[in-house]
């Protein structure tokens, strides 16, 4: 089954944190990546940019509307994702207790059943 590990940050915890934590927590990613790689777990991960580099689209009577910024304001945003492939829910839980984001306060990492996926093959 596949998994999205979402890595929710909220930007006050972040800047909150020593240059040497966020050097740890980088570092620890790299670690995370090795681990699930190793394993033959791993999908694909993208970092996403801050929701103020987004834009969002909304059809209304045929026409598309273009809005800056993200859907909604919030203290925290996806600020990126791993898919991976394991047997269990809770191998994706271990998984997830396993990215350095998990240990720092204010952050979370969502795990959520991906239920559908389709690529340029499919």
């Amino acid at each position: 089954m596949k998994y999205m590990l979402i890595m929710q940050l909220n930007p006050a915890a972040f800047d909150a944190l020593t240059d040497e934590q966020r050097k740890e927590i980088m570092e620890g990613h790299g670690a995370f990546m090795d681990t699930i790689k190793a394993s033959g777990e791993m999908v694909e991960t993208n970092a996403l940019g801050e929701p103020s580099q987004s834009a969002v689209v909304r059809v209304r009577d045929g026409v598309p509307v273009v809005t800056d910024g993200p859907y909604l304001e919030s203290k925290e945003f996806m600020g990126g994702y791993y898919i991976v492939d394991c047997a269990t829910r809770e191998r994706a839980l271990e998984l997830a207790a396993l990215i350095p984001d998990a240990g720092v306060e204010g952050l979370g990492i969502e795990v959520r059943p991906i239920i559908f996926s389709a690529g340029p093959a499919d």
